[in-house]
């Protein structure tokens, strides 16, 4: 496993990124967690929910570490009884909070960057994402980041059953070799996709999932978007 942490790992790290960067055309982005910054806003959603039932709350890091896809199984982690109250209506009461904060949260450090140093390098973007898809548009057009991506795909229901039949479908329509396509998250769940899509994968740590997690991938793992700007930056002189 490749992590960049400490310097010398860094290094390695950068180098192999680099070494195989240079045969990637197409790099996919997900949205929550690698480019928006909406852990915390989610984590006090979340505790929300559970204040309201008498339940124990969760810090940012137990969330980190019990976080994935799919969403029911997340929920069932917390406690969440869908005999006593359904998933649908739990993820309604979720959404609807996240969406009326959703502008609490903002962007990670240095993600307009890298969106121009991929840019410059020739490299087109799109964006895949288990957000609804005119929300993600919204976003998108809200941070000024929609001129980036060549397509945003986003889901059409607002319960995050995961983004792999999206995937899949896009991939097939855009006509693009799976080799010439990388694909960057936050979560374990964004590296089934890219197996499933056939394309590779590099993660990003600062997001819903820990680095311990995300360790377990084989994949080159940053610390943050910061850590990937620099990675072009060294490679690109």
């Amino acid at each position: 496993t490749i992590v960049l942490s400490g310097f010398w790992n860094f290094r390695y790290a950068e180098s192999l990124f680099m070494k195989h960067f240079s045969a990637y055309r197409h790099v996919v982005w997900d949205w929550n967690g690698t480019l928006f910054d909406d852990v915390s806003l989610c984590v006090s959603v979340i505790n929300g929910m559970l204040r309201r039932r008498g339940m124990e709350r969760v810090t940012v890091q137990q969330y980190r570490a019990m976080f994935g896809f799919p969403v029911e199984e997340y929920y069932r982690s917390l406690g969440f009884n869908f005999e006593q109250e359904p998933f649908e209506v739990l993820g309604l009461e979720f959404i609807e909070e996240y969406e009326s904060r959703r502008l609490e949260a903002g962007l990670y450090d240095g993600v307009e960057g890298v969106l121009m140093q991929m840019r410059d390098t020739g490299m087109s973007q799109s964006l895949l994402s288990a957000y609804q898809q005119d929300k993600l548009d919204e976003l998108a057009q809200h941070f000024s980041l929609a001129h980036f991506f060549v397509d945003r795909i986003g889901l059409e229901d607002c319960y995050a059953h995961g983004k792999l039949d999206t995937g899949l479908r896009w991939i097939k329509e855009s006509g693009m070799p799976p080799s010439s396509i990388l694909l960057i998250g936050d979560t374990l769940h964004d590296l089934e996709v890219a197996d499933a899509m056939g394309v590779d994968c590099s993660l990003v740590s600062s997001g819903h999932q820990t680095k311990k997690r995300l360790q377990s991938s084989g994949k080159i793992v940053f610390d943050s978007i910061r850590g990937i700007a620099n990675s072009l930056k060294h490679g690109t002189g």
